[in-house]
C-alpha cells in the first residue's frame, strides 16, 4: 500500500513537472506573467477526456489536447499583445475564469458540476496503462521528452530571441525581431505542453470537473516556477519534487482532510513569500521576478 502511495506521488510530480516546465517557457524565458496557464491545463484535460469517452485512441487524444490548448494560447496572445506585467496577469487571469465558466455552464458538453466520470486509462501500441506503475512509466517518459524539447527550444536561436525580448523588448524590435510573433509562439508552445499535462491528469484520475481547474490549482505551479528560479529548467524540476512532497507529512500526523487542503495552500504561500524575501531569484534563477 505504501508503494502505491509513492507511485501516486511520483505520477503527480511528473504531471506537475510538465505543467511547470511549460509555464517556465512563457514566464521565465519570455517574461510573460501568465495566470491563465491552468485554463490551458483544463482545456487539454477536457478535450482528451471527451475524445476518449467517444472512443478515440489515447495517442490521438493527447496530441489533440495539446494542439487545441496551443490554438487557444495563440488566440489569447492576440488581444493581450500590448499588455505587460500586472495588466497581462489580470487579462490572463480573466481567461481562466472564462474557461471555468464555460466548463461549469456548458452542461451539454461538459456535464457542468457533475463532471466527466469513467475516463478510460491510456492504451498505446496494444499496451494498457491501467496499472499505476505502468502509468508512472508513461508519465515520466512524457515528462523527460517535454523537458528535452523545452530545453532545446530555450537553447535555440528562437529561445535566445525570447530572452532578448524579455530583457529589453524595444532593443529586440530595433534589431529587427518581431516581438509579437515571439510572444505568440512562446505562449502557444507553453499552452501545448499544459494541454499534454491536462490530458495525463484526466486519464490518471479518470474523473474531472470544473473544480479541478480553479485558480487554486495555479498556486502550486506558480510557486514551483518562482521557487525553482525563472529561466531555470533544472530548478523547476527540483522545486516540483520538493513542493509536491513537503505537505505530505500532514497526512500522517492525523489531520482531517478538511484541514490538509487549506494547510497545503498556506504552506505553498509561506514558502513562496520567504523565497521572494530572502532569495528573489529562487533556487537557480537567472533573472529576478520584476
Amino acid at each position: 500500500m505504501f508503494s502505491a502511495y509513492i507511485i501516486h506521488l511520483l505520477i503527480l510530480i511528473g504531471i506537475y513537472m510538465i505543467l511547470s516546465l511549460s509555464l517556465q517557457l512563457a514566464m521565465g524565458y519570455s517574461g510573460l506573467l501568465n495566470l491563465g496557464h491552468v485554463a490551458f491545463y483544463a482545456i487539454g484535460a477536457y478535450v482528451s477526456a471527451l475524445l476518449a469517452l467517444a472512443g478515440v485512441p489515447f495517442w490521438i487524444c493527447i496530441i489533440l489536447a495539446g494542439l487545441v490548448a496551443m490554438l487557444f494560447g495563440f488566440l489569447l496572445a492576440i488581444p493581450t499583445n500590448k499588455l505587460k506585467g500586472d495588466y497581462l496577469a489580470l487579462a490572463t487571469l480573466g481567461f481562466t475564469f472564462v474557461v471555468y465558466a464555460v466548463t461549469l455552464n456548458w452542461t451539454d458538453l461538459t456535464r457542468g458540476p457533475l463532471g466527466l466520470p469513467g475516463i478510460p486509462k491510456p492504451v498505446l501500441f496494444g499496451i494498457s496503462f491501467s496499472d499505476n506503475l505502468h502509468f508512472l512509466f508513461l508519465t515520466i517518459t512524457i515528462a523527460i521528452i517535454s523537458y528535452l524539447i523545452i530545453k532545446q527550444i530555450a537553447r535555440s536561436p528562437f529561445g535566445k530571441a525570447l530572452q532578448a525580448a524579455r530583457d529589453d523588448e524595444l532593443a529586440a524590435e530595433i534589431l529587427g525581431k518581431n516581438t509579437f510573433k515571439l510572444k505568440s509562439y512562446s505562449l502557444a508552445i507553453s499552452a501545448f505542453f499544459a494541454g499534454i499535462a491536462g490530458s495525463l491528469y484526466a486519464h490518471y484520475i479518470t474523473f474531472i470537473d470544473p473544480s479541478s481547474f480553479t485558480i487554486m490549482q495555479l498556486i502550486p505551479v506558480l510557486a514551483i516556477v518562482i521557487i525553482g528560479g525563472l529561466a531555470s529548467l533544472e530548478g523547476t524540476l527540483l522545486a516540483a519534487i520538493i513542493l509536491t512532497l513537503i505537505p505530505e507529512p500532514l497526512r500522517f500526523i492525523g489531520f482531517p482532510s478538511s484541514i490538509i487542503g487549506p494547510a497545503r495552500q498556506i504552506i505553498y504561500a509561506l514558502i513562496l513569500l520567504l523565497i521572494l524575501i530572502f532569495r528573489p531569484r529562487g533556487f537557480f534563477g537567472k533573472v529576478k521576478l520584476e
